[in-house]
């Protein structure tokens, strides 16, 4: 699979030691003599991927940096510490322990942007590979300080107060299912002065439960957190680039709100403009409306969110899947300056996680996907944005239709038959009827073919 996120697949199928040399190749052809920061999130198919990107870097030529196992925002900031000309973050992200891939990083520290990774992509196509001769070879060295330059840049944020955090002692329950944040959040959350209760926070890669944070997955840290009397949860995937919360009653608070809870906080702090995609909450519209700021959507994908930011300046930004962007540190999902945020919301605020979510507007959001079959995914687009012509309609990523009480986003998959649709209403009554009326007009759809 590739996408603005980079290259994925599953590991033996399509990742292959033939995949990893064909795209590591392609992104280092224009950076010869260059540095580049290699790190990533620790599944066990990393160790025959990172020695291998490693050697193709050296083998073009390329200076290369390796800073261990490590989040992808932690490589991001990396690469910007050290003026590097880029950056490769050997991970699935979310994806079950079978998958593995490669996230490439721009020097300004942000994922290649989608003229760039398509360039990428076409050159790994071109038959023929050359390399660097024996007196142009790279070369490799470590860096060992990447997680502790992510954890002080959290600290040094004018809105974070350590002391007042510590003193709150918070009790935490966290899960870092052995990815990649049990070498950061623990050490973040001990810093602060938190009691953590600790899940799966060995980062061995042999993945504890299925690694995406939904609800589905974090009954253990449901459990956790009622069991313990934790006043809140944290989990994080594998890469550490998304949080998850669960309230002081055991229950999730839902991964939108991961970025409605940072949104408010930062507005409350320095009110400006906020970049959201279009698959993300209502409620961080009417926030920014609540605080008479301005709201930008764009295209679902990390680097279209990073993109938009930095062109309007925004003071916060992400995506509602629980991927909290705060330029103050860098331009990417952050789960650890999400888990910084929330803990001093908490910490300001007084009450419960649980009271403050009620502080938030109130919707429930509905993700899911209708396989198409023999239809034309142009055709189902096509017929929804007539059924709604009366709406409001987007059609920059798929269609979004937005309606008094609520939202349909149908968005065609690149990779499989399917489309995938969210949808958002004030309950779950209104949300599970639209969802459903909108599957079985695709099912008709596709009877009539």
């Amino acid at each position: 699979m590739t996408s603005v996120s980079g290259v994925r697949g599953i590991v033996g199928d399509s990742m292959t030691p033939e995949t990893v040399v064909k795209y590591v190749h392609a992104f280092a052809q224009p950076l010869k003599g260059k540095k580049i920061v290699v790190g990533g999130d620790p599944r066990i198919s990393q160790f025959f991927i990172r020695p291998l990107v490693k050697s193709v870097l050296m083998a073009s030529g390329c200076q290369v940096v390796d800073i261990g196992i490590t989040p992808t925002p932690t490589v991001q900031i990396a690469v910007e510490k050290l003026a590097a000309a880029g950056g490769i973050a050997i991970t699935a992200s979310h994806n079950p322990i079978q998958w593995n891939g490669l996230k490439f990083i721009g020097g300004d520290g942000l994922f290649l942007p989608e003229k760039k990774i398509t360039e990428l992509f076409r050159r790994a196509e071109k038959p023929g590979r050359v390399y660097a001769n024996w007196k142009e070879l790279g070369s490799e060295e470590s860096y060992g300080s990447a997680i502790e330059d992510h954890l002080q840049a959290i600290y040094d944020l004018s809105y974070i107060d350590v002391d007042l955090i510590r003193s709150k002692k918070f009790k935490v329950a966290l899960d870092c299912v052995n990815g990649a944040g049990g070498v950061i959040i623990p050490k973040l959350l001990e810093h602060l002065g938190c009691e953590i209760v600790g899940l799966n926070l060995e980062p061995t890669g042999m993945f504890a439960h299925t690694p995406e944070p939904v609800p589905q997955n974090l009954g253990d840290l449901c459990r956790a957190v009622k069991e313990s009397q934790a006043d809140l949860g944290f989990a994080v995937d594998p890469d550490v680039d998304r949080c998850a919360i669960i309230g002081n009653d055991g229950n999730p608070l839902g991964e939108e709100y991961t970025l409605a809870l940072t949104v408010k906080f930062i507005l409350m702090k320095k009110p400006g403009h906020v970049v959201i995609n279009l698959s993300t909450s209502r409620a961080i519209d009417d926030l920014v409306l609540y605080y008479n700021c301005i709201l930008t959507k764009t295209k679902v994908g990390e680097i279209n969110v990073a993109d938009k930011m930095r062109e309007v300046g925004a003071v916060i930004g992400g995506e509602g899947n629980g991927g909290v962007i705060l330029p103050d540190i860098h331009l990417g999902r952050d789960a650890p300056a999400a888990v910084a945020l929330t803990l001093q919301h908490l910490a300001e605020g007084g009450k419960s996680i649980n009271e403050l979510k009620q502080t938030l507007p109130q919707y429930y959001i509905l993700k899911d996907k209708s396989s198409l079959g023999e239809v034309n995914p142009d055709v189902v687009m096509e017929h929804f944005a007539n059924k709604y012509r009366g709406e409001q309609l987007d059609f920059s990523d798929g269609l979004r239709i937005d309606r008094s009480d609520s939202w349909i986003h149908l968005r065609k998959s690149n990779t499989e038959p399917i489309m995938r649709i969210i949808v958002e209403a004030r309950t779950p009554e209104i949300a599970w009827r639209i969802l459903q009326e909108a599957k079985d007009e695709i099912a008709r759809l596709d009877r009539r073919t």
